[in-house]
């Protein structure tokens, strides 16, 4: 399973401090994915940070 951050990202960073070995914050100030399946120890609470995102930003690709 994959995830990916869409355009309505607002950069809060909850999904990075929920699971930052899916999720980090570019630059940019707003949040990416990582370009790789998510690691078996990290889907509980990978879902978390989707689940807990307050814009939905937070797709499975």
């Amino acid at each position: 399973m994959k995830y990916v951050v869409n355009d309505g990202c607002i950069g809060c960073g909850l999904c990075e401090e929920t699971c930052p070995e899916v999720f980090s914050m570019t630059d940019a100030g707003v949040a990416v994915a990582i370009d790789a399946d998510v690691p078996d120890d990290a889907l509980d609470t990978a879902a978390d940070a989707k689940d807990g995102c307050p814009v939905g930003a937070i797709e499975e690709a």
